[in-house]
């Protein structure tokens, strides 16, 4: 088994043992992101996790761990679940299926970060933070001056590059936006060397896009949800 096969069963982790090392904060074994850049928590040993939880609480409100199929340990005088959110893992295994882009796509910058986080907490409030904008490439569709939809990229290795940030406004769906922009995302992660993966919650009806660029499911990928008491 190849070293991307294996950080597949834990992103987070190898991500912030990797190639976003410089935004891990390490609590009593398990690894953290600095919760300005993003709320996830990763983890090998759920023995370690409560006191980690409890350390992790004192810098953040709400946060998560992920874990494809390891329950993490927490002490509910200090912190709760507020919920399991079942996910799955999605890989692009082979070559990204055609796409017609027909959309002028934008790199976003620096004076766009206030427009992603709006655009993001309209559509799927809970995960995404101002500075969440540093962790990859962000790229975005335009109209009338307006940002409508966004794609941009998370988590990241040294062997792949996570998709992420899939949204569109609720005034522009089911005009393909979306897909044109995980299909100019995907290209942009490929010219780095690296794989491509996105994670979704389990059901969700954008797997079906997802498999139509060619990505196939792989794992469950399970976030678990806290809030400090």
């Amino acid at each position: 088994m190849d070293n991307f096969e294996e950080t597949l069963k834990n992103p987070v982790w190898h991500a912030l043992s990797e190639a976003h090392e410089k935004f891990a904060i390490s609590l009593n074994g398990v690894k953290f992101y600095d919760p300005k850049i993003c709320p996830f928590g990763a983890f090998e040993t759920p023995e370690k996790t409560s006191k980690a939880l409890n350390e992790y609480a004192k810098l953040t409100n709400d946060f998560f761990l992920v874990s494809e199929n390891i329950d993490p340990i927490f002490d509910e005088k200090f912190v709760v679940l507020d919920r399991k959110i079942e996910g799955v893992q999605m890989v692009l295994k082979g070559a990204l299926e055609d796409c017609i882009i027909t959309e002028e796509i934008v790199p976003l910058t620096e004076e766009h970060v206030d427009k992603i986080y709006d655009l993001i907490w309209l559509v799927m409030p809970g995960y995404y933070k101002k500075r969440s904008f540093d962790m990859g490439s962000y790229f975005g569709i335009f109209k009338d001056n307006i940002l409508v939809a966004v794609t941009g990229q998370r988590i990241q290795t040294n062997s792949f590059i996570e998709v992420s940030g899939v949204v569109t406004h609720p005034n522009y769906t089911r005009r393909g936006l979306a897909k044109q922009l995980v299909a100019h995302t995907t290209k942009e992660i490929l010219k780095t060397g690296k794989k491509a993966i996105l994670h979704t919650t389990k059901g969700n009806a954008a797997i079906k896009l997802y498999e139509k660029l060619g990505y196939t499911l792989t794992r469950e990928m399970n976030w678990w949800y806290f809030h400090k008491k």
